[in-house]
């Protein structure tokens, strides 16, 4: 039995029923059969199906946000932005899969040589609570319009939102089994690897996750992205604009209640602007008002599940233990709720939770780097690798210390953000493999070279 449960008041309020082993089987048969009408669909129909999906994301903004603001946690402005964003990833991925997926000649002597993309079958998503819907999308708008189909294994606490997602799909015409969720526990998802039909596996989710599910992939030789999360660096150097850094690093710690992966989570600034950023952080976070994330005047929500409340305490404690400094928060709130308060420590340094561990939280972390130089090798004194940002004035300088940063995507003077037109994934723990962009659509794929001669 999986429950939905309230972060913002602890109370549970919607129970679902769990696909055993052999319930899981028969599911993934039937998205086994579903392939085969699918991958036969010619490409403008499937595309077709994606603008439909479109439509209904579109349609059905506040319902679907409601629903996740309740299952967890996340402010309604911010939960309805997502449901826009699957629908805009729908229309990208049916406007540029005709160009990226038709046939690619190469020069021959004689006859003809090309290369052509061909759906997998069945791919296996496993996805993370924290972008219930997004995170899905991001991966079954460029699958299915490919031709693949899709098992999701949703994490059990937005089972609401998972089959929001699969009664959209079957709305807007898809074949039954084509977007399928798998009600299941950690411990069957071997079993759904193991399946014939199932050819690959995509998962978002931590490095432990990413190695088991990895591993097993491994083991039946599927193919596999994993997107893994981070512990992002946010380096900012003397000249940078204090104003405009400190803003995005307040975005980066609090939204989703800091629970992104991609978000900053190690802010490393160059000692003559580190007292001056500190006290404009703190200023900033200090006025976030905890609430319903339902409720227009919240600024920060619940954490999404309880044990990442103790997960994030513990790291705080450690920290301090270890020499950091607190200057704001570092408590759970007293209230119903999954509440934790904005907190911000300084003096972190490596060795310490908060700065060798992924946040996932609203907590900000203050490194002081001596300067550029010590800036770029705290930067890389992790064992992850998704995003990073690096902020100054002097825009040529901020590029060369981003080709330096070890990471999947480095923005200069920005937030780096998982942008559809764009690849994204990590390196290091951080990951392997990329989604979006035409990445997104062709990772899944038999990229099939195909040799033709005169008779």
């Amino acid at each position: 039995m999986f429950v939905s449960t309230n972060p913002a008041t602890g109370q549970s309020f919607a129970r679902y029923a769990a696909h055993d082993a052999p319930a899981a089987t028969r599911l993934l048969d039937g998205c086994g059969r579903a392939f085969g009408r699918w991958r036969d669909t010619p490409l403008a129909a499937r595309l077709d199906i994606l603008l439909r999906l479109a439509g209904l994301f579109e349609d059905r903004v506040r319902d679907l946000a409601v629903l996740s603001s309740r299952e967890m946690g996340k402010l309604l402005p911010e939960a309805e932005a997502e449901v826009r964003r699957c629908a805009r990833v729908c229309r990208f991925y049916a406007k540029m899969a005709p160009r990226w997926l038709a046939d690619e000649p190469y020069p021959a002597e004689t006859g003809r040589r090309m290369v052509v993309h061909e759906p997998l079958g069945v791919i296996l998503a496993v996805m993370p609570w924290n972008f219930p819907y997004w995170q899905v999308m991001r991966a079954a708008a460029p699958l299915l319009a490919c031709g693949n189909v899709l098992a999701v294994k949703h994490a059990a606490n937005v089972t609401g939102a998972a089959l929001a997602l699969e009664a959209l799909g079957r709305e807007a015409g898809l074949p039954d089994g084509a977007l399928r969720v798998l009600c299941i526990e950690n411990g069957l998802v071997a079993g759904a690897v193991a399946h014939p039909a199932v050819r690959g596996v995509t998962l978002t989710g931590s490095a432990r996750a990413g190695a088991a599910v990895g591993a097993l992939a491994g083991a039946h030789i599927k193919k596999a992205v994993m997107e893994l999360g981070g512990s992002d660096p946010f380096v900012v150097l003397a000249d940078a604009n204090l104003g405009d850094c400190c803003v995005a690093a307040e975005s980066a710690r609090m939204r989703a209640c800091g629970q992104a992966c991609i978000a900053a989570k190690r802010l490393i600034v160059e000692q003559p602007l580190v007292a001056a950023f500190t006290e404009n952080l703190a200023a900033r976070l200090a006025a976030h008002r905890p609430g319903d994330p339902l409720d227009p005047a919240t600024t920060v929500g619940p954490l999404a599940r309880e044990d990442l409340l103790e997960n994030l305490d513990r790291q705080v404690r450690q920290s301090l233990e270890k020499g950091a400094r607190l200057v704001l928060g570092g408590h759970r709130l007293p209230r119903p709720g999954f509440f934790y308060a904005p907190t911000l420590l300084t003096d972190v340094r490596p060795g310490m939770p908060a700065f060798d561990e992924e946040l996932f939280g609203p907590v900000a972390a203050v490194t002081e780097a001596a300067d550029a130089e010590e800036a770029v090798r705290l930067a890389n004194a992790t064992d992850y690798g998704l995003g990073a940002s690096v902020w100054t004035a002097d825009t040529a300088r901020g590029l060369a210390l981003a080709r330096r940063i070890e990471a999947g995507m480095v923005a200069v003077n920005a937030v780096p953000r998982s942008d559809f037109r764009l690849p994204f994934g990590g390196v290091k723990r951080s990951g392997y493999g990329r989604e979006l962009a035409r990445s997104g659509l062709t990772e899944f794929s038999n990229i099939k070279t195909i040799v033709v001669e005169d008779a």
